[in-house]
């Protein structure tokens, strides 16, 4: 179920009779270049293969040139405010084409488009529809009924978002956010490769300062058999490494033929899919890091001893107007026990400065709580006030922008600093690389000249370290020893090290292991 609704530039005539014949004529006889522009987590990034994959299988063709197609999407985030910009910025540009080209249709999905919803008709009138994160499912039918609403010189702007958090009963909100998993599209991932599998949709721990409960709805889980079918055909695909995806992951739980399923026990089931060499999953939460995950990890020689549990601050006060539901003690309890279970375990971090009621006390106790854990990376942001948020409704934005910059700066200064000095502890130690392909550097020059730098490869430790190396670009997709011999803050430099040989089914010559 989903909350629709339609306006129309000429709401006072009504739209001619629908003929068939004519509407094929008109969905066939078109342009089927399709531009996609995707900003935002993995979680947008898998939405966004998904929705290619199924209108791929209608005929259209994905291009990079946003000039050239008459089928344009936003996929969207309202986490972040300068995400939001980037897509009304976009979308501003596109304005005068789509006068020019009658054909062009406009699509905006994603957590944006369910958060602001008719807003985005205001503020970008040349838009056709709007698709929230729970009706996905209905974009390839809105691109119809644009495209024919065109042929008519009128424009039909189409509503299809998810049910508020309270416009509603618990189960009626749940239902208006599904979880959209069809066919796949190895092309948009991030190698041939990886792939990212969605097993829970939704949020219910109400941060403060975080749209997602309301832009992606009731936490739901999927089914284990659901999960390891998908898994199963991605193995058949190509694919070594799965990425499982929750906004907390670690929360999952479903119920299967009268047996309770959390994450330690899905991790389980797809471990022995032949074809998978690797299992990693994000976003986890702090209280839900529970000992059976930890200990699954340490049993289960596939997945990977990497672990992104943002602490988001380091003081237990601002944590408190954060509504994150534990304190820097309950995480310090659950670092101790990683390394106890996990020793190695790399752990990486997400932090917001200049949330409303950080003292620069508050800000020193973050980093000091960096110096203290050693994230492997954290991701930094400065805090953005989010409409319809409780931290919006209760604080005041009141810090001002120089000073979230210069505490931004600091905090990236300091963990780049931690970063390179636990990378060197790698310095003439081996590690085990899955091979992604040519380093972007690589391909970056190769772009700029004739020269071919192919053979500088790069691929993750199974820390989730990147690793850069130079080898044979069959060994794509494979696992390699590789052993460093310099570092920088975020990457380790090495040479492969081992003389023995697999056979890849991919290829036609033996590759380094």
């Amino acid at each position: 179920m989903s909350h629709v609704d339609q306006t129309n530039d000429h709401a006072a005539e009504p739209l001619p009779v629908s003929d068939t014949a004519v509407d094929s004529e008109i969905l066939t006889g078109h342009n089927h270049k399709l531009y996609i522009e995707t900003v935002g987590c993995q979680m947008n990034m898998l939405d966004s293969e998904l929705v290619v994959a199924d209108l791929r299988k209608r005929g259209y063709e994905l291009t990079k040139d946003v000039k050239e197609a008459e089928t344009i999407l936003f996929n969207t985030c309202s986490v972040r405010e300068h995400a939001e910009h980037k897509i009304y910025s976009s979308l501003g540009r596109l304005r005068y084409g789509a006068r020019k080209n009658p054909k062009k249709v406009i699509g905006v999905m994603g957590c944006m488009a369910q958060k602001d919803q008719k807003l985005i008709f205001q503020k970008a009138p040349q838009v056709d529809f709007v698709v929230g994160t729970g009706q996905l499912a209905q974009v390839s039918s809105l691109i119809d009924k644009a495209r024919i609403h065109h042929s008519q010189n009128q424009r039909s702007r189409e509503l299809a978002v998810g049910l508020g958090r309270k416009d509603g009963k618990h189960s009626e909100i749940t239902n208006s956010f599904q979880s959209y998993d069809p066919l796949r599209d190895p092309e948009m991932r991030p190698s041939p490769f990886q792939a990212f599998v969605r097993i829970m949709i939704g949020c219910d721990k109400f941060c403060s300062y975080c749209v997602v409960p309301s832009t992606r709805g009731p936490e739901q889980s999927r089914s284990p058999r659901e999960i390891a079918s998908e898994v199963r055909v991605l193995a058949d695909q190509g694919v070594k490494e799965v990425t499982l995806l929750g906004q907390t992951v670690n929360s999952y739980k479903h119920t299967q033929d009268g047996k309770l399923f959390r994450l330690s026990d899905l991790l389980s089931l797809i471990h022995d899919i032949e074809g998978i060499d690797r299992i990693k999953f994000v976003t986890s939460y702090p209280k839900d890091m529970t000992n059976d995950l930890l200990e699954a990890i340490r049993d289960l020689p596939k997945a990977t001893r990497y672990l992104h549990v943002p602490l988001q601050h380091g003081c237990n006060d601002v944590l408190k107007y954060m509504k994150r539901g534990y304190t820097v003690e309950d995480y310090r309890d659950m670092m101790q026990r990683i390394n106890e279970i996990l020793p190695g375990c790399s752990v990486s971090s997400d932090f917001i400065v200049g949330h409303p009621g950080e003292t620069e006390e508050s800000h020193q106790k973050s980093l000091e709580s960096i110096r203290e854990f050693r994230f492997k990376n954290s991701f930094i942001f400065k805090y953005s006030e989010r409409p319809g948020t409780k931290a919006a409704e209760r604080f005041s934005d009141d810090i001002p922008d120089e000073v979230k910059k210069r505490r931004n700066n600091e905090m990236l200064k300091l963990q780049n600093e931690i970063s390179e000095e636990d990378n060197a502890e790698f310095i003439g130690r081996q590690v085990e690389v899955l091979v992604e392909g040519p380093s972007k550097s690589a391909q970056k020059v190769t772009e700029n000249s004739n020269e071919s730098l192919a053979e500088q490869l790069m691929g993750r430790s199974n820390c989730d370290r990147i690793v850069v190396f130079d080898g044979n670009p069959r060994l794509a997709g494979s696992l390699a020893q590789v052993e460093v011999f310099d570092v920088t803050p975020t990457t380790l430099i090495g040479s492969i090290v081992t003389k023995e040989y697999q056979h890849n089914p991919s290829s036609s010559l033996p590759i380094l292991q």
